[in-house]
């Protein structure tokens, strides 16, 4: 039987007592794929990334999973992927995980077609500079999200004359689009460059993050031709398709889909909403790896 890795995290590994909130993610992850992988003759195993005594040469790939954590130790993490793939197949590889870890991949895209919300870098973000992406983007109610970070961790959405939180880390300023709260976050599933499943996911009622950990919630979408055509769109603007990828897209308020997050380091990929996630991964991986 074939040896896989799926690369998690201390933040993320069943029995870790700094386990996250909503780690159950990852659980519903593995449930869906080990019973697709072992029909496929492939053992599925959960390891942290930074486990100095996993011996990655045993496998014969690793799938960069639930490595939640990365943000926080991003060359350290870096480091650990280079050096697992020169012991096994990692996907995604290394060299797209170095250009997707900072949202300034966004800017790339943007020039290959893509539309995005109107987005101001900041290699700063003191009082004078979130003063400034007022001025600059003309909005009244803006969000502040760090450039190398996920699940809105270290995000603030400020109003137009309140106080400025530290902001320690390069930040990116949108404006607030309230379609967020109003519509959803429209997510992509995507295996081997083809869909998998859509859904969308809504915020709790007074919140706009529609994240689980804080009480965001999803469901099953079927979406519209034009909707799947800029999903396809986008995931088609890299040089070859990923084993996985998740495209986050929010309607403007000309009904048309702007790019949030094409996310292919660490992405949850919703086997709730997608059952046939597990059976599409393992039949990818399974392709990939008897063309190695």
């Amino acid at each position: 039987m074939k040896k896989i890795a799926y690369l998690a995290s201390r933040v993320t590994i069943p029995g870790s007592i700094v386990r996250r909130t909503d780690a159950f993610e990852h659980d519903f992850t593995m449930d869906a794929l080990r019973p697709a992988f072992e029909a496929r003759g492939m053992g599925i195993e959960d390891v942290c990334w930074d486990d100095t005594r996993a011996d990655w040469a045993s496998f014969d790939a690793a799938i960069i999973g639930t490595t939640w954590d990365y943000w926080d130790r991003l060359e350290e993490f870096l480091a650990a992927l280079d050096m697992i793939g020169t012991k096994t197949r990692l996907m995604n590889p290394a060299s797209l995980v170095r250009w997707n870890c900072r949202k300034t991949y966004l800017r790339e895209l943007e020039a290959r077609g893509a539309k995005l919300i109107p987005t101001l870098w900041l290699d700063s973000c003191g009082p004078a500079e979130v003063a400034a992406a007022f001025e600059a983007l003309g909005a009244e109610t803006l969000v502040f999200k760090r450039q190398v970070g996920a699940g809105a961790k270290g995000q603030h959405k400020l109003t137009r004359g309140d106080a400025v939180p530290e902001m320690a880390h390069a930040m990116m300023a949108q404006p607030f689009l309230p379609m967020i709260q109003k519509e959803g976050e429209l997510s992509f599933i995507f295996i081997d460059g083809e869909l998998c499943h859509a859904l969308i996911k809504r915020a709790q009622p007074g919140d706009y993050r529609i994240q689980s950990s804080y009480g965001g919630r999803e469901e099953v979408l079927h979406p519209s031709a034009e909707d799947l055509a800029a999903a396809y769109a986008i995931i088609g603007a890299l040089d070859e398709a990923p084993l996985y990828g998740r495209v986050d897209m929010l309607r403007g308020e000309d009904g048309s889909l702007l790019l949030m997050e094409l996310e292919v380091i660490e992405p949850y990929l919703y086997p709730k909403e997608g059952p046939e996630l597990g059976e599409r991964m393992a039949a990818a991986l399974a392709r990939r790896i008897s063309l190695a």
